[in-house]
Order: C-alpha cells, then sequence, then structure tokens
C-alpha cells in the first residue's frame, strides 16, 4: 500500500479529487496518510479533517527563517512515513533538501501543458492569464516529478484542453482542473501505486 503525504496551499479541490478518486476505486493500492499545508487557514484542511486524514500545518509564519520551515516541513514528512509527496494546489517551493531526500518520490500538478506557461512566475490564475494573452487555442495539465529546478522534472501525465473564445482566466482554470487535473493527478497516483511508473535518463517510462 502506497503512502501518500499530500501538501496543500488553498482550497483543497485536487486533494479532494485524490480522496474521491481512493474512496471509488479509481486510485488502488494507496492511502493518504497525512495532509501538510503552510497555510493555518486552507480549507484543505477542513476537508482532510471530514475524511478521518491527519492534518496539520506548517506555516514559515511560525519560525524564525526559511531554513528552519524548511527542516521543519522535511520532518513532518519523514514521521509521516509517506512513500509518496503529492503536492496538490501547493504554492511552497520544494527545497533542496526535501526534494534530496524524496528522490522521484514527489509529483506536482501543474495547470498548463510543459514547457508552456511554466517556471517560477506562473502559478495559480497567472498560468491561465498567460495562455490568454498569448492567443493559444489549447492548453491543460502536466502531472510530473519535482526535482531541483521549477517545474522541469520528468512528466509523468499530460491532458489538453480546448481554450473557448471568451474565457476569462477563471472560467479556463475551472475548466482545466475539472478536465485535465482532477483526471490526470488520481491517474498518476494509481500509475505510481501499482509499479507502472520508472524514471530512465530524466524521462518516464511506463511498465
Amino acid at each position: 500500500m502506497l503512502k501518500l503525504a499530500v501538501l496543500v496551499s488553498g482550497g483543497g479541490t485536487n486533494l479532494q479529487a485524490i480522496i474521491d478518486s481512493i474512496a471509488d476505486g479509481r486510485i488502488t493500492n494507496a492511502q493518504i496518510v497525512s495532509v501538510i499545508s503552510n497555510n493555518k487557514n486552507a480549507y484543505a484542511l477542513t476537508r482532510a479533517e471530514e475524511a478521518g486524514i491527519p492534518a496539520q500545518c506548517v506555516s514559515p509564519k511560525d519560525y524564525v527563517d526559511r531554513d528552519a520551515f524548511n527542516e521543519a516541513l522535511l520532518h513532518a514528512l519523514i514521521a509521516s512515513e509517506a512513500d509518496l509527496v503529492v503536492l496538490a494546489g501547493c504554492l511552497v517551493v520544494m527545497p533542496e533538501q526535501i526534494v534530496e531526500r524524496f528522490e522521484n518520490r514527489i509529483i506536482n500538478i501543474h495547470p498548463s501543458l510543459i514547457p508552456s506557461f511554466c517556471g517560477k512566475d506562473y502559478y495559480g490564475l497567472k498560468v491561465h492569464e498567460g495562455v490568454l494573452a498569448r492567443g493559444v487555442k489549447v492548453t491543460g495539465a502536466t502531472v510530473h516529478f519535482v526535482d531541483k529546478g521549477t517545474d522541469t522534472g520528468p512528466i509523468i501525465l499530460q491532458k489538453a484542453v480546448e481554450v473557448r473564445r471568451g474565457d476569462t482566466p477563471e472560467e479556463l482554470q475551472q475548466r482545466v482542473m475539472r478536465e485535465a487535473e482532477w483526471v490526470i493527478m488520481p491517474q498518476a497516483i494509481d500509475l505510481i501505486a501499482n509499479g507502472k511508473v520508472k524514471v530512465e535518463d530524466g524521462k518516464v517510462r511506463f511498465l
């Protein structure tokens, strides 16, 4: 049974998609053992508590500096005994020591088709604003492993979503979540939980 630690920052819609997918059998051989938020007011913490999942806040505001916060987050992940760390709408950049400790065991969902509209300046609505400003016709979402770069790790799954005329960033964000993020994140977890994913030469190979 693959043990998941899910890191969140806000509403927790991707967390809910994972919870629901475990419940209905779309994700097999996996369980969430911990939900950790950097934001004490994140509704994701409420979702976890309602689902009976251990949840906690590890906020940088509670530590003297970033190094102390990073160390606390690392200790929380180790204590959870998680096999896989899932960044589900988590706005914390994973520090080097966590990436090294959990090499090829951290996955992230990004709301675009990497390598387009990704990197340190693209997060949340900024991604969808960038898509609309550029006038692309197709966007989507990407699940990838996390490495020491920003959105540069091996790609696991991608799903395309149509950009419609007259879309607002908010409308596009909702469509990308509904049609792509909530679909491929559970798929990726299920693949990993059942031993069907391997990283070779910086790329994902399906077994």
